[in-house]
């Protein structure tokens, strides 16, 4: 029997960079080349593991430490994960490169000026009516990755399919997916 290495795909960004969608899309892609994969999405996972009411510092990256071990439950079975997560915190990125098999960290960076247009869940508009506190990267400070494996930055001609073609060159080009 030959074990296959197991891949964790830690798509990061903040509220509305597109880190869902990349992560549905990249899981689709993932068992269409017959990978068993696990996602993970971050406002899922808030809701299933009871934290919808976690929102100081502590609070989220404790949350954030949680995503990680879960990660490495399931990664340690063989199956790869990929998880659409803010968990904007370079202790959590530490510890992932050092604890996760196969760790390849996403960060989509996109501009707060395109986050606000986009704005499904109205977060940034809450936000700037003060109706909203702690959200990451308006008044709650948040770590970008120092050195993610993959970045995908905004720009005015980058559309969710050239964006995803661009996530799979690159994992190409670090031989993963």
């Amino acid at each position: 029997m030959v074990v296959k290495k197991t891949f964790v795909y830690w798509i990061t960004g903040l509220s509305g960079a597109g880190k869902s969608t990349l992560c549905r899309k990249l899981v689709a892609h993932l068992r269409e080349q017959d990978r068993p994969v696990v996602m993970l999405d971050g406002d899922e996972l808030r809701e299933a593991l009871g934290a919808g009411a976690a929102y100081t510092r502590n609070e989220l990256l404790a949350l954030a430490k949680r995503y990680a071990h879960l990660c490495h439950l399931i990664a340690v079975q063989g199956f790869d994960v990929a998880i659409a997560t803010i968990s904007l915190f370079r202790e959590v990125h530490e510890w992932n490169r050092v604890n996760l098999p196969g760790y390849v960290e996403i960060f989509l960076d996109v501009s707060m000026d395109e986050l606000s247009r986009r704005d499904p869940k109205k977060i940034y508009e809450r936000a700037a009516k003060g109706e909203l506190q702690s959200v990451a990267g308006v008044d709650f400070v948040v770590e970008y990755p120092e050195a993610p494996d993959v970045l995908l930055a905004w720009h005015e001609n980058l559309t969710e399919e050239s964006a995803f073609n661009e996530l799979l060159n690159k994992l190409a080009a670090l031989g993963v997916a």
